[in-house]
């Protein structure tokens, strides 16, 4: 099976280097595409794939195409590949804000056609992508999928309707965290630790945390409460936090990322 990315950016290269670190596919069986010579040069020399400079050289020849490029050109795209589109082709979207249904309209025809939101952390192999099928897409596709998205973090199934909001809360909240990070690390500085030792601290913080509550299943408010000693240090901290309107700004935020998806 041929897997054809259009687009050889930071999530391309990520989903590639996970899908062969897995042994999931072979560098012979991925072709790719990108807008400049660099980018096909870099990505042929790093995984050894065959690069194109046209996107309809990719959608002939691969049995699964990745749309890997930004939601403005997708239009564009697919108006230079959906001609050679055919029914057994399977179609992954890894944009945000383009649905099943304005990229089936596009096409003008009947697609298979997966819809995969992945974040960020999938550089380091510890992404979190959420995925939603049309009605033509079979079950061995959706696992296929699935299998290619999991070799670089978790990927999980949710209906369309909440795509957005996993684009928000997986795709987008990253940034979040490394603000918090940075500012975290800039509150250690100040108390006059040296800043590499600070982001080494703040990171590993973040990093432990969430793995506390993947693994152990229990409520963020349960495993804050163990640490919140009473009269302690912690519970000051989040006492200002508090003050300061942390929640409320963290789901402003989710939710402005939530209505801006819905626009794109």
């Amino acid at each position: 099976m041929k897997i054809g990315f259009i687009g050889l950016g930071n999530m391309a290269r990520a989903m590639i280097g996970g899908m062969l670190q897995k042994e999931i596919v072979g560098a012979g069986d991925i072709i790719g595409s990108a807008k400049t010579q660099k980018t096909m040069d870099s990505m042929k020399k790093e995984f050894h794939i065959e690069t194109f400079a046209g996107n309809r050289n990719v959608a002939k020849q691969a049995d699964v195409i990745v749309l890997a490029v930004k939601p403005v050109f997708f239009q564009e795209v697919i108006e230079e590949i959906k001609d050679v589109i055919t029914e057994d082709k399977l179609i992954i979207s890894i944009a945000a804000g383009k649905s099943l249904q304005w990229i089936e309209d596009r096409f003008g025809k009947e697609i298979k056609l997966i819809r995969c939101m992945p974040n960020t952390p999938a550089l380091v192999g510890a992404g979190c992508t959420a995925v939603c099928s049309n009605s033509k897409v079979e079950k061995q596709d959706e696992e296929f999928c699935l299998k290619l998205m999991e070799s670089f973090g978790k990927a999980m199934v949710i209906p369309e309707r909440l795509m957005d909001a996993a684009g928000a809360v997986g795709g987008s909240s990253p940034a979040f965290v490394f603000l918090f990070i940075e500012a975290m690390a800039d509150g250690a500085v100040k108390a006059g630790m040296p800043r590499k030792q600070a982001y080494e601290f703040a990171a590993s913080a973040v990093l432990g945390s969430a793995k506390m509550v993947l693994e152990t299943g229990m409520h963020p408010g349960e495993l804050k409460d163990m640490v919140c000693s009473p009269g302690g240090t912690t519970i000051e901290g989040v006492a200002v936090l508090e003050e300061k309107g942390m929640r409320a700004a963290v789901m402003e935020a989710i939710g402005a990322c939530v209505e801006k998806s819905g626009k794109l």
